[in-house]
């Protein structure tokens, strides 16, 4: 039987807050792995306590959790304990006085540039499939996407007269990013030579159909991907949110302004893009040792 209280939250969550189906997805994954644990002792979230919480955070460190993995968790059970107590359900929040697993922000992944392009060269071009792929994988690499926002593109986000690509990120925050030429091609060649043997209406908007006409999954173009990675023969690891961090650190790479970065990824606040510090400041170094009489 589902939890009410969950359930109500989520749906908070999704009217009030606007927040994605992925990250409501977390935070109901967060929530019931707390709750199933409380069962053990016979406990609910609502009938637990600060301590229950602590031992439950404990426990994850034994089962070798990442810290990020209960830093999230943990974020997620503030945000339901905080409604929670504004709904009258608890009488106290049993977060409130609980710090933030100590963590390392670790640097993204990445692709070297030749990587890239091996990547993208991947694709059987000789089919359709290969033809979508390859279209996938430009637009990706091209504009910084996040996986779940290009399988979820839909013709009418398209401008193909000015090159651009208008994207609904996290929080329906929405954003125009370029395409660039490269991606613009492949695109309107995959528009003429491929989407329509791969679509069965055609009136449908998805720009990139699965199974029913309906967008592709995230976790199809995670095996799709990572298949075109062992063809391209990449040793190193290879997912969507690695082409992405590619993407901006190649723009950094090549002298592109950090908030520049921040606007096309979708960041709402420019500290989630200055883990990408570092390549800037690798790059101000490298131009002052070769450009200034003392360097």
């Amino acid at each position: 039987m589902p939890n009410t209280s969950i359930e109500l939250f989520l749906n908070h969550l999704w009217l009030e807050k606007g927040l994605s189906e992925n990250t409501r997805s977390a935070y109901k994954t967060d929530i019931n792995q707390f709750s199933s644990w409380l069962k053990q002792s016979h406990l609910t979230p609502e009938k637990s306590s600060t301590s229950d919480l602590t031992d439950y955070l404990a426990w994850r460190h034994t089962q070798n959790f990442r810290p990020t993995s209960t830093a999230r968790a943990l974020s997620s059970l503030r945000g339901y304990f905080r409604y929670l107590l504004r709904e009258g359900e608890v009488s106290q929040d049993i977060t409130h006085n609980v710090e933030m697993p100590k963590q390392g922000r670790s640097l993204p992944k990445s692709l070297t540039e030749a990587d890239v392009e091996h990547l993208l060269a991947a694709p059987d071009l000789g089919t359709e499939l290969g033809v979508r792929d390859r279209c996938m994988l430009e637009l990706l690499y091209a504009c910084g996407l996040r996986v779940s926002e290009l399988v979820n593109l839909s013709l009418d986000q398209i401008n193909l007269r000015q090159g651009i690509v208008r994207i609904q990120g996290k929080g329906d925050k929405e954003r125009l990013v370029p395409m660039g030429e490269e991606a613009l091609n492949w695109l309107q060649q995959y528009l003429k030579e491929s989407r329509p043997f791969l679509i069965s209406n055609p009136e449908s908007l998805v720009l990139f159909p699965g199974r029913n006409d309906n967008p592709m999954t995230r976790q199809t173009f995670w095996h799709r991907i990572k298949q075109h990675a062992i063809t391209a023969n990449i040793q190193s690891p290879v997912s969507p949110h690695v082409l992405r961090h590619a993407f901006a650190t190649h723009l950094l790479n090549h002298g592109a302004d950090l908030r520049v970065v921040q606007l096309l990824l979708g960041h709402s606040d420019l500290s989630t893009t200055q883990i990408y510090t570092h390549i800037a400041q690798q790059r101000l170094s490298k131009l002052h040792e070769s450009h200034h009489p003392r360097g």
